[in-house]
């Protein structure tokens, strides 16, 4: 089930208790039931840990440099569509909170029906950005991997005197027989080749 697909538990951080109300009435309106506020930013940090939240909404009014920095502790740590409403910025203060990973940041707009636009746009901003990481993460992975086969595929070559595809094809065997991905045997090999050579020098 995706986030979509059940209700979600939206997590409201807000120390005024007016602003709390206008975006708890734009949540309700829109259908979300599941609000958990804190309007006291001590210990906030296992305060959102401890709300298990699937979104985050910060209103910090006119944010003090303590009281934006432990926001955007929060938006670095937490890996959660966030939304943060705040009344006045700068661009060093929108800059840091774009590289914090604040998925919406909203300035002066505080308003019960924009809420919900704001909120959609969070979470669909979050994943996408999220897909994107997966995927560099994934070729960064499969870079390292392929560098590992290489030198693999080299220590088998020198030692054992074999063609480039031979090498593969017995990594690619020995991988199979012990139902182990290419990669980790590379590395079970690399790291084996590396302990002979330190014995050597010994």
């Amino acid at each position: 089930m995706t986030m979509q697909e059940r209700p979600l538990r939206i997590l409201v951080i807000d120390p005024n208790r007016i602003r709390v109300s206008i975006i708890e009435e734009g949540l309700r309106e829109a259908g979300h039931d599941d609000v958990v506020i804190i309007s006291d930013m001590g210990q906030l940090m296992r305060r959102v840990v401890d709300a298990e939240p699937d979104v985050i909404i910060m209103d910090l009014e006119n944010p003090n440099r303590d009281m934006l920095e432990h926001a955007l502790q929060v938006s670095r740590a937490a890996r959660r569509p966030i939304a943060m409403f705040v009344d006045t910025t700068d661009a060093a203060a929108t800059e840091a909170a774009i590289d914090a990973g604040v998925s919406a940041y909203v300035v002066d707009g505080l308003r019960k029906d924009r809420v919900k636009p704001i909120l959609d746009m969070a979470i669909k901003r979050f994943n996408a950005i999220e897909r994107m990481r997966a995927e560099v993460e994934a070729v960064k992975t499969e870079l390292s991997e392929r560098k590992m086969i290489d030198r693999a595929k080299g220590i088998l070559m020198r030692s054992r005197g074999l063609s480039e595809e031979q090498a593969y094809q017995l990594l690619r065997k020995t991988a199979m027989n012990q139902s182990r991905k290419i990669a980790q045997v590379a590395e079970s090999l690399i790291l084996a080749a590396g302990l002979l050579e330190g014995d050597r020098e010994w």
